[in-house]
């Protein structure tokens, strides 16, 4: 399991401003990328490694 203990969260950019649906990102950790469920800030996270979520959003910017 990966330490999340000092993680600073943002919101994405991309997160609409009513509330829901939104996603955070941690990106202050040495090595990893976390991102979680802002409505369930207590919940899992998924921990990238740097490479992986440059991958990750390259991919879904091919989506919009």
């Amino acid at each position: 399991m990966t330490d999340l203990t000092g993680a600073r969260w943002r919101k994405s950019t991309r997160s609409g401003g009513n509330g829901g649906e939104c996603v955070e990102v941690a990106d202050n950790l040495p090595g990893i990328i976390a991102v979680r469920d802002s409505k369930d800030p207590h919940g899992p996270a998924l921990a990238f490694t740097p490479t992986a979520w440059i991958t990750f959003v390259r991919t879904a910017r091919t989506f919009r």
